[in-house]
């Protein structure tokens, strides 16, 4: 539907409006409540079989009789699917609603999995057309984050005049709808209830409302404003009933019903070994799909608390899901499209889905990531003997860089199917290549780094044997004189898009660590030392004859366990003294370590002990006989997506602490993601200040609590409570910080971090040590709640700026210079001992690992 037709389609429906009066909103959403209790009492309830007419309140009385919708969390092993729960070949955008709703009703993860698995079946079923897209909608997400144009970029205003233009609603009555219901999805929902139609507007489809958003995003250009403003008026024109609580807040990116990465891919892979493909496609004995004859022979579970008898076809099924649900991960967290991997599942076979969407250039892979460490000691009995690279960590940017020489006469195309010249580089003999470069976070910010692609087209030049590559590095600003390094602070001052080579005013460093690609081949199953080796055959160092207008290629400086303990332990002393957050120590060889509970105590010293061969080998014995000498599989493979114990970190922030705790006050939340999507987290700190007579944010903190804090601080903090406000009902000062929900100032807690540090985002202590920024603290870690404190005994902009002063005395923090911008407004933890090691969106520092 373009704008004209969504002009007519409101027109229409203004005229029909007009015609009919209004009623109450009490009366008008009878049905509605009824259903909504239902959901929130009983979760079994809120899942069985659903009608879209629980939104007949709004619906025209000449649209036809709704059909029923399936009940979609029964287990999917017992769900035939034997007809289509809707009419016509498009999937209603009603249908994906009634999902929402179902998935809103519990926080059961294995009900979510199977409403979420029943969807998307259905979907495969009746209108596969339309999966990407109602995949990409339960994500909360228009594509994948490196590809461009997929960030709606809508304001609160815009949703706000498009809700009072559609409903007749005065800013007055929707302000107090804000203030009464709090989420922008009932707040539009409410809105709607009382509004009636004589002339029925066109059913929203999945795909319908997933093009229209993909045009939101892509609205550029005069105008733009009013052009979203009248795509969204259209939405909401069409969305009917429960259909546009949800609309509302996927313009709100507010979606949260649970549906997190990891079990949206789980439900992807069970939906299609449960489909079953064109029988050309069938092998005579598969182990991909699961059989019909093997459901039919499913046993349904037992009622209550009934142990379940002996189930094979069950147990046959659920070895055929994990199997799938292994492989589609693996593919995802090589190349995390959703897009790519729906059409290989459509068009192939499961198995087959490596091969249709391999590892490839202009795609980037999850990364590997690194687990924390104490002591080198700890290293040490953490890693059993395993040879090791100890390598610098430095204080910079991770990223990924993909580059591919074109063929003659070739442009490179996008992964959206755009043509983008812009980053072809000339590498001279009239040969060209295409480069991307991504975040931590996969985002694309080849735009920023217009030197390090002039450095690239000279590296290319200089080796004719390169066809393709991809790297994991660091970015790191470099002193161009000496090429001596420089603090993060320096490389956060550069632009972040747009970058004209003329302007770059930072020159940098690339600091290869790792080759996970190389002319057409994946290295992703060698081996570190293999990777490494292959890295410095292929792409030796090179520093350019202007360093102004190109940047420096080189390998990360590194040492091995082989070379001794000493040597090792002298790398570390290196680290601390210089300009580096630490160290990263890496298996050089696959091997076998002890399991789990092998390791120093959480007491141990912080600084290492020299310990001998000999002595490390009698400490490996006695912990395998007393663990009976369990040992698991370590491998010095790349694994994307996963928090590996053969990456480990040693930084000087979690060796040298503050040693004292802080006193702050809870004044504001984020909504949590992954497994913390139901709580609270993170935390917006603040300070005490006297001058000013009420609190002022310090820092974000997500690390040090427990799944029973979270709940309790849920209960003390409810939404729309006296206590806890979307808007910002008490006095306090947020700095540059913009949380979900404002707390009512009224608590202590103890915290401790790494070091305090020059912020652009905190105007603590502001004027103190920096006449332009405030004070941070890094590294925020919750110790207990101090019920013996009032927050006017809190700390204090004082304290901080005294705490800063003793650590540049004591020689232990960095100076202004080079902490300046280390948190930039971006949460930064660490997980420490007890936190989750794998856990899934786990906090970290937005650009840096």
């Amino acid at each position: 539907m373009d704008i004209d037709e969504i002009r007519a389609e409101e027109a229409r429906w203004k005229s029909a409006t007009a015609a009919v009066a209004h009623v109450k909103e009490e009366k008008d959403a009878v049905s509605i409540t009824a259903n909504l209790s239902e959901t929130s009492q009983s979760p079994s309830k809120a899942v069985s079989t659903r009608h879209i007419n629980l939104a007949t309140s709004t619906m025209p009385k000449s649209m036809p009789t709704p059909v029923a919708l399936p009940d979609l969390g029964i287990d999917p092993l017992l769900n035939s699917l034997e007809a289509c729960p809707w009419s016509g070949s498009n999937a209603p955008f009603a249908f994906l609603s009634n999902a929402l709703i179902s998935l809103s009703g519990t926080r059961s993860r294995i009900l979510i999995l199977n409403i979420l698995t029943n969807t998307l079946r259905y979907i495969i079923a009746y209108d596969p057309a339309s999966l990407t897209a109602a995949v990409y909608l339960l994500s909360n997400s228009l594509g994948p984050a490196y590809q461009t144009n997929t960030e709606l970029n809508i304001g609160g205003s815009v949703l706000s005049k498009a809700l009072l233009a559609t409903t007749s609603l005065t800013p007055a009555k929707l302000r107090h709808l804000y203030h009464q219901h709090g989420d922008p999805g009932d707040v539009a929902f409410h809105a709607k209830t009382s509004v009636r139609t004589l002339v029925a507007p066109s059913p929203l489809t999945i795909q319908g409302l997933y093009d229209k958003l993909l045009a939101i995003a892509g609205a550029k250009g005069q105008g733009v404003v009013k052009r979203k403003e009248e795509i969204v008026r259209g939405l909401l024109v069409q969305a009917q009933g429960e259909e546009v609580r949800w609309v509302y807040r996927i313009l709100s990116l507010n979606l949260r019903v649970g549906a997190v990465r990891n079990t949206l891919l789980q439900a992807v892979a069970r939906a299609f070994a449960l489909s079953q493909p064109e029988k050309s496609m069938l092998k005579k004995e598969d182990d991909e799909y699961v059989p019909e004859e093997i459901k039919a022979q499913v046993l349904p579970p037992p009622k209550g608390k009934k142990k379940a008898p002996p189930d094979p076809a069950r147990t046959k099924a659920t070895e055929i899901l994990l199997k799938a649900e292994g492989t589609v991960k693996r593919t995802y967290a090589q190349h995390p499209n959703y897009g790519h991997i729906i059409r290989g599942l459509l068009n192939g076979r499961l198995g087959e889905l490596p091969d249709r969407v391999p590892l490839t250039v202009g795609v980037p892979l999850l990364p590997t990531l690194g687990s924390p460490m104490r002591s080198l000691e700890e290293i040490y009995d953490r890693l059993s003997g395993l040879p090791f690279a100890a390598e610098m960590k430095y204080d910079g940017q991770r990223a990924q860089v993909h580059v591919s020489v074109l063929k003659d006469s070739e442009d490179f195309t996008g992964d959206n199917g755009v043509q983008n010249n812009q980053f072809v580089v000339d590498i001279g003999d009239g040969r060209k290549a295409s480069v991307r470069m991504f975040s931590r976070h996969l985002e694309d910010m080849t735009d920023k780094y217009p030197d390090v692609l002039v450095m690239l087209a000279s590296v290319l030049a200089r080796n004719p044997s390169l066809e393709s590559f991809i790297l994991d590095s660091e970015i790191v600003a470099l002193d161009p004189a000496t090429g001596s390094l420089k603090s993060f602070q320096e490389l956060s001052n550069r632009a972040r898009k747009d970058v004209k080579l003329e302007d770059v005013k930072v020159s940098v460093g690339l600091f290869v660590f790792d080759l996970l690609y190389l002319n057409g081949q994946p290295l992703l199953s060698k081996t570190f030392r293999e990777r490494r080796a292959t890295l410095r055959q292929h792409l030796p160092p090179y520093t350019p004859q202007d360093v102004r207008l190109s940047a420096r290629l080189e390998w990360v400086e590194s040492v091995d366990s082989e070379d001794g303990e000493d040597v090792v332990l002298g790398f570390w002393e290196q680290a601390v003294a210089g300009k580096y957050e630490g160290l990263m120590l890496k298996i050089l060889d696959s091997g076998e370590v002890l399991d789990d509970d092998i390791g120093v105590s959480s007491d141990a010293e912080d600084s290492p002990k020299k310990k001998g061969k000999k002595k490390v080998q009698e400490k490996e014995e006695e912990k395998s006989k007393k663990n009976g000498s369990r040992r698991k599989p370590l491998p010095a493979t790349y694994e994307p997506d996963k928090r590996t114990m053969a990456w480990l970190k040693l930084k000087k922030d979690y060796v040298l602490t503050t040693g004292d705790s802080l006193d702050l006050i809870p004044i504001g939340a984020w909504h949590g993601n992954g497994r913390k999507a139901r709580w609270w987290s993170p935390i917006l700190l603040g300070v005490w200040d006297e001058n000013e007579g009420r609190p002022v944010a310090l820092c974000k903190c997500m690390s040090g609590f427990t799944d029973v804090f979270y709940k309790s601080l849920n209960e003390r903090y409810q939404e729309g409570s006296d206590t806890c406000s979307r808007t910002p009902l008490w006095d306090v000062e947020t700095s540059g910080y913009s949380p979900s929900v404002y707390f009512k100032p009224q608590e202590v807690w103890e915290v401790r971090g790494a070091d305090i540090t020059i912020s652009p985002t905190s105007v603590t202590a502001k004027g103190m040590i920096d006449p332009e920024r405030g004070l941070s603290l890094r590294f925020p870690r919750f110790m207990k709640l101090r019920e013996d404190k009032g927050i006017m005994n809190a700390s204090t902009p004082e304290d901080i700026a005294h705490m800063y002063r003793q650590q540049e005395a004591r020689g232990d923090g960095r100076n202004a210079k080079a902490t300046t911008g280390m948190d930039d407004g971006e949460l930064i933890d660490v997980p420490f001992e007890s936190d989750a090691v794998n856990e899934e969106s786990s906090g970290a520092e937005d650009q840096k690992e």
